[in-house]
């Protein structure tokens, strides 16, 4: 048996695929690399660079490694940018998707684990919100994960699959053994930001508005180590593996932080001020969407090991500096 990462080349799938490696897998990799990086693939697997929508491609890989089950990442992920260019969200991340699903099915493979986002949920509000709560995404990008995890749930009525969904909150920080972190270009990612900032790797950041219905006016995100959503991906697996049924469950940690203080952990943890500057709100973004995630911790056995803002940011501020070491030493 084997595992089919796609977009393991990325920051979540890098880490995916570390995690499934300690964990004595088989893994292959399936990314097209147009955000992910090749040296972030652990040497141990196996790189393919291609598309998830290239059935012919996907159908020798599951078919050559013994695929029995799939983590999809692939896909596109910046709200603002979803709003400008829908289509390109629905191509990217609802079309690709119902092919590689198809081509899942039609090579027998057995599960198949979703990336989903809490963005399904629009503007939650301040309480934890469960699994069952109205689905209002008012991005593209949501709703294009949205449109994706209803295709899973029909197909698998339909087909011998199963499947998990976990819909992320705000993922950050970075393996705390330093072999791989969020590495992307011009990222959006508030913690990313913020430490290239602290580290002088940006001028300055924007903060997106201050007039939200939220204590300081900002707005608040259950920020969960990338570690520990990795960990609820493994545990998904094997539940399935083992009979389990099929699967929605947010992952976050059940409490929120606002961007001032995500900006004040940064400015703490790193020991130095950095130019923050205010500005209007962004289209797409809620005030508050904060997980409840009883349902991943009592299915999956999910016991989160890095619930700790200052801890999340310490380790994204290392993988930062690792990262200006190893450009450097490309250029």
């Amino acid at each position: 048996m084997a595992v089919l990462v796609t977009g393991g080349a990325g920051y979540i799938g890098s880490h995916m695929v570390w995690e499934l490696l300690d964990a004595g897998e088989k893994v292959v990799v399936l990314d097209r690399l147009s955000t992910g990086f090749d040296w972030a693939v652990a040497p141990e697997a196996v790189l393919v660079r291609g598309d998830v929508a290239d059935k012919e491609l996907v159908g020798k890989l599951i078919r050559e490694h013994g695929i029995d089950a799939i983590i999809h990442f692939a896909g596109s992920i910046v709200v603002p940018e979803s709003v400008s260019d829908p289509l390109g969200y629905y191509e990217n991340n609802t079309c690709k998707t119902r092919s590689l699903i198809e081509t899942a099915v039609g090579c027998g493979v057995k599960h198949f684990i979703f990336s989903s986002t809490a963005a399904v949920y629009g503007a939650a509000g301040m309480e934890p919100v469960v699994e069952d709560a109205r689905l209002a995404p008012e991005s593209p990008y949501g709703l294009s994960k949205l449109m994706s995890e209803w295709m899973l749930r029909d197909a698998a009525a339909a087909h011998p699959l199963t499947y998990t969904a976990l819909r992320y909150f705000n993922v950050a920080g970075a393996d705390p053994k330093g072999r791989t972190g969020q590495s992307t270009k011009g990222a959006t990612h508030l913690i990313k930001v913020a430490c290239e900032t602290a580290l002088g790797k940006r001028g300055s950041m924007q903060v997106f508005g201050e007039d939200y219905a939220t204590p300081d006016g900002t707005c608040v995100r259950d920020y969960i180590h990338v570690s520990d959503l990795v960990a609820a991906h493994r545990l998904a697996l094997a539940r399935l593996r083992a009979g389990g049924g099929n699967l929605v469950a947010n992952c976050g940690y059940g409490h929120g932080y606002s961007v001032l203080e995500v900006i004040d952990s940064v400015r703490r943890v790193h020991g130095a001020d950095f130019t923050v500057q205010m500005t209007t709100r962004r289209p797409g973004d809620a005030a508050s969407v904060v997980a409840n995630s009883d349902l991943a911790r009592g299915e999956l056995g999910w016991a989160p090991r890095h619930d700790d803002l200052d801890g999340i940011v310490g380790d994204a501020l290392n993988w930062e500096r690792l990262l200006s070491r190893k450009n450097s030493s490309v250029i």
